[in-house]
């Protein structure tokens, strides 16, 4: 049963529901739209917990009912009244185990759009083919939940795959489910530049990044130098005879954004300032917190084969989480945008060492 402290903890949460509920029925917060959108939101934040509380009080009632009832009733009455309360307590204690995790810290990124860099790196073009599989992965998964894509850069190889790609991915939980992904993601396979059908091991990285708000950032144009130069990729003659491709260097980090795939340099230019935005936010949350800072390290690392989160293995039609030590033997299905796969159980494992820290 839940104990007098978080009882006091959730009845704190219900207090400020109401209060919530009152204010969006307030003229003055529904005439603000900058308001409303923040006491919208906090109030979609309670609501589940509310609603799991309100339940699980409910639930409880039943209980005391039951039994202060069986203390007079018959011998069949009582039988009754027993499984009354069984059945009572079984949802109370459902209940009280989603209280629980809806109780857990959210995620300070929860519900921000997501920045999503891949690029091949160790194992010369298989790793720019193996980075376009990824992305085509990321893409299907994204159409298969409803989310919205859209390109910032794409830099094709030689034989097809991607050198380098970035985009940004936007929906409700989005963050949630991709944070994971950041990190060496490993590929054992024969590629199609061999001709003795030996399977290779190579890798491509995948960086993950909140997307941020000017707000959150603050980039003093002084810091900046910005270089503007003709393109070279794709969209025709217009892009390939003027200078709209951008690149911008933060002079204090040393960050170096570049963009070139919008005819107008106005457009590019943005879009580099959209994505240092959220790797200089990447980094200060770094420097802030030691452990965060580690994780986040680990995400990229050097590429090497050695380094990896993930295996994807042809021959074996396997796909392992190196994390959680967690394998499945449905390769086709992951690549083609089934990664819940994957990351229903990397989320099934964040819960669990949550809900144990909780309780340490």
């Amino acid at each position: 049963m839940i104990d007098e402290a978080m009882q006091h903890r959730l009845t704190a949460v219900v207090d400020e529901f109401r209060e919530l509920e009152a204010r969006l029925a307030d003229p003055a917060v529904t005439s603000d739209a900058d308001q409303l959108r923040t006491v919208s939101q906090r109030y979609r934040e309670l609501e589940p917990l509310v609603d799991a509380y309100t339940a699980y009080l409910d639930r409880q009632g039943d209980v005391d009912a039951a039994r202060e009832l069986g203390g007079a009733a018959s011998d069949e009455e009582r039988a009754m009244l027993d499984a009354e309360v069984a059945r009572a307590e079984a949802e109370r204690d459902l209940l009280e185990a989603e209280i629980r995790e809806l109780l857990l810290p959210r995620d300070p990124h929860a519900g921000k759009a997501v920045i999503v860099e891949i690029r091949g790196a160790e194992g010369g073009e298989e790793a720019n083919l193996f980075a376009r599989d990824l992305h085509g992965m990321y893409a299907a998964y994204a159409q298969a939940r409803g989310w919205k894509v859209e390109t910032l850069s794409l830099d094709s190889s030689e034989l097809g795959g991607l050198n380098q790609v970035t985009f940004v991915v936007r929906g409700d939980d989005a963050w949630q489910r991709l944070k994971f992904e950041g990190g060496p993601h490993r590929v054992q396979r024969v590629p199609v530049t061999e001709s003795q059908g030996r399977v290779h091991t190579s890798s491509a990285t995948v960086a993950v990044l909140p997307e941020v708000d000017e707000v959150d950032v603050t980039v003093d144009d002084r810091d900046l130098e910005i270089d503007v130069y003709r393109s070279s990729g794709a969209g025709g003659q217009h892009v390939n005879t003027t200078d709209s491709a951008v690149r911008i260097t933060h002079l204090p980090s040393g960050i170096v954004v570049t963009m070139q795939d919008e005819r107008s340099q106005l457009q590019n230019r943005a879009r580099a300032m959209q994505v240092l935005r959220a790797r200089l936010y990447e980094r200060a949350e770094r420097e802030r917190d030691d452990e965060l800072s580690a994780e986040r390290r680990s995400q990229v690392g050097g590429g090497g084969r050695s380094e990896k989160i993930r295996t994807y293995n042809f021959k074996e039609n396997r796909v392992t989480d190196h994390r959680i030590g967690f394998t499945v033997y449905r390769l086709g299905d992951v690549l083609a945008g089934d990664l819940d796969l994957v990351v229903e159980p990397l989320l099934h494992d964040e819960r669990a060492r949550q809900l144990a820290d909780a309780d340490a």
